[in-house]
């Protein structure tokens, strides 16, 4: 029976990289790490890999000096009734059932326990959402000599769609877009296509970078937005995201996605001219900035008017003026790039509708 949770388990000797790598490749949002065979030794969450990320933790370290100890487990006899109270009290979707040596025998699953009833329904994302659609899209010419970047197909639905899919799925039903390049094209669009959600533009009359054109919504928010490109999907829990934002008192977060890089050669390392060691192909992992953003309604201030203005610009500004940018990571399979011609093809061959 165990063999069928095989995905479920990961040994303590793996690293946390190859943990990231299991999870992405089963979609589930977490494992349990054993010891000596098959003894529970704990769980491991996606939280758990982004918490240690964020304390500077290596990708290299075992997933048994990473996991979470305490995870709640039901042990051999076990009352059934006591155990469904548990699981529903804490929305577990899986629980392991160990012997009196904690050697995994099953694991109980909210689906099966609960087969009539959902585990939880995603609440309505508590903050505005911005979607940046005034660019150019010259990475992807000649199809932006033509199209809009936003209104590219990706199978047989534009970019705009699938980015805007992604919120729907936390409840948002109202957005807002910066537009400038082939912007009645894209009003056009979005009239014809008269979606279940609304749309409010804003229009730049003239290129305003990354992020300028949000200046115009300082004073008209109530809440904190969450600021995206418009050739990225991100793969995540947005209210987790939100969560951890106001969690670590940030004033802007950047969601990074963390990429490897493989170098096919042996790297020389030098020293006076000469070799001290050479390094076989070796890997890098690096945490590299998605286009996704939560952003404080305060910082909108911050935004020059009517300027072009990055949003590398805008976060300078924000460290130099005091306040605090985070990190919220993901891993790489969570996000996928639309802006360039080869991350396009992958992009089409990744999403299946």
């Amino acid at each position: 029976m165990l063999n069928d949770f095989a995905k479920l388990i990961i040994d303590s000797s793996a690293t946390v990289k190859d943990a990231m790598r299991k999870l992405d490749e089963t979609s589930l949002k977490i494992l349990f790490v054993v010891e000596n065979g098959n003894v529970l030794l704990g769980s491991l969450s996606d939280g758990d890999i982004r918490r240690w990320i964020l304390r500077d933790g290596q990708l290299s370290a075992t997933v048994g000096e990473v996991c979470f100890k305490e995870t709640f487990f039901a042990t051999v006899p076990y009352n059934i009734e006591d155990v469904k109270d548990e699981i529903y009290r804490r929305k577990i979707l899986y629980v392991p059932v160990v012997s009196k040596t904690k050697e995994i025998k099953e694991f109980l699953i909210w689906d099966k326990l609960f087969a009539n009833m959902k585990r939880n329904v995603n609440d309505k994302l508590d903050a505005d959402v911005v979607i940046m659609a005034g660019g150019k899209g010259t990475r992807l010419e000649p199809f932006t000599k033509v199209l809009p970047k936003p209104l590219i197909p990706v199978n047989d639905k534009t970019i705009l769609e699938h980015i805007i899919d992604k919120f729907l799925d936390f409840n948002v039903c109202s957005f807002y877009m910066s537009i400038n390049h082939k912007a009645v094209i894209i009003k056009a669009y979005f009239e014809e296509l008269n979606p279940p959600y609304t749309i409010t533009y804003i229009t730049e009359n003239k290129p305003l970078g990354t992020i300028g054109a949000v200046r115009q919504l300082a004073g008209k928010i109530e809440k904190e937005l969450i600021l995206t490109n418009c050739d990225i999907l991100i793969d995540a829990d947005y209210h987790d995201i939100l969560a951890s934002h106001r969690q670590l008192g940030n004033h802007v977060t950047m969601v990074a996605s963390l990429k490897q890089y493989k170098i096919p050669y042996g790297v020389c390392e030098i020293q006076n001219g000469e070799l001290v060691r050479m390094k076989e192909k070796p890997e890098y992992d690096f945490l590299v900035n998605t286009g996704m953003y939560v952003i404080n309604k305060e910082m909108l201030e911050l935004i020059p008017e009517d300027t072009y203005f990055d949003a590398t610009q805008f976060l300078d500004k924000v460290k130099e003026s005091g306040f605090k940018v985070g990190i919220y990571p993901i891993s790489e399979e969570s996000w996928t790039d639309i802006g360039e011609w080869a991350e396009y093809r992958k992009a089409v061959s990744k999403i299946q509708l």
